[in-house]
């Protein structure tokens, strides 16, 4: 995280970092040679100089860019964008030069579906246009796209927003058979998002200076490397704190965790689409890992993919571990289903 978004305050003299990340994630149908990875890192480097946040690493496998920002990542494949970022960025700022990109560099004309979700800010009030608040986020997302949905989930304090975006023929058997007259067919897809707030001191000393040497004594401290076993570790440790990393996998698969360990604002994020039938022990891996009082918990799945398996197993948890469920709800949209729950420490 950049040391220019860190807040002061006089009052404790406690530092501030707004943890909690804006995440919009954009699907292009597939056309013929069409691909997201032809545009540059020059190119990517201008646009997010509109997001207020800038390339630090990348790496890549043969099916994904990943490059870990200065507020968190940005991954890039054949026909989908993903870009997270916390702090103070203007993520929702820059997608008309990306869907220019997409168009005249790529050769994506044509968006099939649109994600952009948060958690509740813990200073929303900080956060510059159009992130102070969600209708103006859904205002400007409407502007591109026009024919979004606007969700709320959770209580006020711990709510979580999702804006996405119907399929542009209208239905999923339409896009199926335009895919398969462009010999692709719809692609299962999964992801599981793990938001956790208010976690153990001990475990967000680690992701300091003070305490680790460099990145990959953090990675390795923390239990961040055998989290999803098998992936490229592309990390980063800032100074004087903060923590970000990316994985990929030769499937394409990623994963990415950005840690705020300030004790006045301790936060992380997990993220991840590993095709996995059960995510109860990736999600044990995670809460061992960093130690939360609460997280928010989403996962998105297609219906062919194995993580729609995993999203109706999540509705039978009460608990987890040592959590309880304080709030869950379950959607479906079109091509997706979506769990969403919030879970909080039994009191000790």
């Amino acid at each position: 995280m950049a040391e220019t978004e860190i807040i002061s305050s006089s009052e404790n003299n406690e530092q501030f970092f707004e943890g909690v990340e804006k995440l919009i994630e954009i699907w292009f149908t597939p056309a013929k040679n069409a691909d997201l990875r032809k545009i540059t890192r020059q190119q990517w480097e201008n646009v997010l100089k509109i997001v207020r946040c800038e390339i630090i690493s990348f790496t890549q496998s043969e099916l994904v860019d990943a490059y870990v920002l200065s507020e968190s990542s940005m991954f890039v494949s054949r026909r989908r964008w993903i870009l997270k970022t916390c702090g103070t960025t203007t993520p929702l700022r820059c997608v008309r030069a990306v869907l220019s990109l997409a168009r005249d560099v790529a050769g994506h004309s044509r968006v099939h579906n649109v994600f952009y979700s948060r958690r509740e800010f813990a200073r929303p009030a900080a956060q510059l246009q159009p992130h102070d608040n969600f209708d103006s986020e859904v205002k400007l997302l409407d502007s591109f796209f026009g024919d979004g949905r606007a969700y709320i989930m959770g209580p006020e304090k711990d709510c979580w927003y999702l804006y996405t975006l119907l399929p542009l023929e209208g239905t999923v058997d339409a896009l199926e058979k335009e895919h398969c007259a462009a010999n692709e067919l719809l692609e299962p897809d999964q992801t599981i998002e793990i938001l956790m707030s208010d976690l153990d001191p001990a475990v967000m000393e680690i992701f300091t200076r003070q305490y680790s040497a460099n990145a990959a004594q953090a990675t390795r401290e923390s239990g961040i490397d055998k989290i999803i076993p098998g992936m490229v570790i592309d990390d980063f440790l800032f100074d004087p704190c903060g923590y970000s990393m990316n994985g990929v996998a030769k499937d394409g698969c990623y994963m990415t965790i950005h840690i705020t360990p300030e004790p006045a604002c301790s936060y992380v994020s997990f993220e991840s689409n590993v095709p996995v039938s059960c995510y109860e022990e990736v999600i044990t891996r995670v809460l061992q890992a960093f130690r939360p009082n609460k997280f928010v918990l989403t996962v998105f799945a297609t219906p062919d993919s194995p993580g729609a398996e995993a999203a109706r197993q999540l509705k039978k948890f009460p608990a987890l571990g040592t959590y309880s469920l304080l709030d869950g709800q379950h959607c479906r949209f079109a091509g997706y289903s979506l769990q969403y729950a919030l879970y909080c420490k039994f009191p000790s």
